[in-house]
Parts: structure tokens; sequence; C-alpha cells
């Protein structure tokens, strides 16, 4: 039988742990079990029952007070990774191997690991070694997303992941519930995007000569490889180079790569819709013994 994890990943401050805080607390509604494994070293505290914390393993502290490896946060939390990822058998002794189990995994927030270092996919394989279906769950703020250039950002971050990790991926904006009812109404147009309108919405304040030659040449590589929107790169070239967001767009808008569902940790219908997809993705219940329902006498 197979197992299945969820990868929650996202930058720092984008609510992970409240995430999979709130996961645990709707299974537990819904009967069904969730574990939860902390992968932070820095992590403080949070408010769920873990099967395995990694600071029992090693914690960020212990190596930045090493003073022969003088590590700061980042490079100690890099070292911290590393570190376990050359003793998975430390995990493989904390997970076990009981059938039908469904892991959290609530990671650290540092973007490089999920973006251009081996730990992160070091981790998938070997989960998948471990016969677990992996699904990846990127976190952004939904606050951080209210403007067109901080939700490029956010989704060549998700996009970034989703390539160097190669499994499936669901992209989520927490903390809608933090969000006025007017930001709410702004953001909606960020959930289902038209990633050309938007660009055309602030043409007047993306124009930059800066990094024209870079531009131009990412630009070459998009036409070349994926001959997209011919029209815009022979017609208008220049206006095109001019803008360096539109160039990365055509490529989101055209193939729907990266699109993300709302979560409110207020909103059990919404929550269930998460879940839902997720579970989708990892083919969760496929293989699971229909249940009766209990009658009520």
């Amino acid at each position: 039988m197979p197992r299945f994890a969820q990868l929650v990943m996202g930058p720092a401050g984008s609510g992970k742990s409240t995430y999979c805080s709130t996961m645990v607390q709707h299974s537990e509604s819904i009967n069904r079990s969730v574990q939860v494994v902390n992968l932070d070293p820095a992590a403080e505290h949070f408010n769920y029952p873990v099967m395995a914390d990694i600071r029992e393993l090693i914690q960020v502290d212990d190596v930045m007070e090493d003073h022969s490896l003088r590590f700061g946060p980042n490079g100690g939390l890099v070292f911290c990774m590393e570190y376990f990822a050359n003793n998975f058998d430390w995990l493989e002794e904390c997970l076990g191997h009981v059938e039908d189990d469904y892991i959290l995994f609530d990671c650290p927030g540092q973007i490089e690991l999920y973006t251009h270092l081996p730990v992160m996919r070091q981790l998938v394989e070997q989960l998948q070694q471990w016969e677990f279906r992996v699904c990846g769950v990127f976190l952004v703020d939904s606050q951080f997303m209210v403007e067109s250039f901080k939700f490029i950002s956010g989704v060549m971050a998700a996009l970034s992941a989703m390539v160097s990790l190669e499994i499936p991926q669901v992209n989520i904006m927490t903390k809608m519930d933090l969000l006025s009812p007017k930001a709410k109404k702004e953001i909606e147009k960020y959930l289902d995007p038209d990633m050309y309108s938007m660009m055309e919405d602030n043409s007047d304040t993306i124009r930059s000569t800066k990094f024209k030659k870079l531009t131009e040449a990412i630009c070459g590589l998009v036409s070349k490889a994926l001959k997209v929107d011919d029209f815009i790169l022979d017609r208008n070239l220049e206006s095109f180079l001019m803008r360096p967001p539109l160039c990365l767009c055509v490529q989101i808008d055209d193939y729907s790569m990266v699109r993300f569902l709302p979560f409110d940790c207020t909103d059990e219908e919404g929550i269930n819709i998460v879940l839902q997809h997720i579970d989708f993705s990892i083919q969760y219940g496929e293989d699971l013994e229909v249940k009766e329902p209990k009658v009520k006498r």
C-alpha cells in the first residue's frame, strides 16, 4: 500500500506551520489521521503534535555556536539541511512503516532550498523510494500578492520549486482571513489571472532599459524553445523587450503553469477544497476500502 506526503513549502512567514496546524485540526474533524514532521531546524514553537522533529537531530543554534564553522543564520540552516540529507536513516526510523500514512512535512522558509540546492530534491527521491506519493504545497502570503509585480515574483518562486522538485504541486494563497474586504476583492483577479491584461495595466511602470540585453536574450530563448506569441515577438519586438515581466507571462499564461487556491483557516469548506485538490494529485483514497456510513437509530 502506498503512503502519502505533503511537502509544505514557501517563503518565511507564509504560514506553513499554521497551514499544518489547520490541516491537522480539519483532518480530525473528518475522522482522518494526519501526522506532521517538522523539518525546520530553526523553528521555535508550533501548536501541533509532531511525529518527528529535525531539532532532535540538529539545530541551527548549535551550528551557529560552533566557532569552527562560523555560520550565520542562513548558512547554518543550509548546513543543517545538508546534514539531514546525509542522515535520512534517522527520518526512516522516526517514520516507521505504517500503511496509509499521511504525513505533512513542515519545511524551512529559505527559498534557495527549493530552487537551486539539491537537499529537497534528495528528500523527495528518498520518500519516493519509501513508497510515498508526494505532493508539493507551495504557500505564499496573500497580503504580499496584492500587486502585480509581487504576484509575478510569487509565481516565479512557485514555478521554480515545481521545476526543481518535479512532483505534483498545489499553490496556495494563505492568510485570506486577514485581508480587508477591499483587498479580498482585489485579490480575486490573481486567483485566475489574465497575465497579458495585468501587464498592460502596468505598462507605464514596468518599462526599463537597464536590463534590455538580458531581457532580449531571455525572450530569444523563449521564442526559439517555446515558439509562443510569434506575432508579438515579430511585430512589436522593441516594446516587448522593454517589458521584462511580459516575456515570462507569455509562458505562464499560455501554458497555465501556475494557479493559486485561496486558503482561509476559518473556512472549513475552503480548507476541504484545498485538501481535495491535493488528494487528487497524489491519488489518495483510490486504494482505501469503502467504509459503510454509520446509521443512527
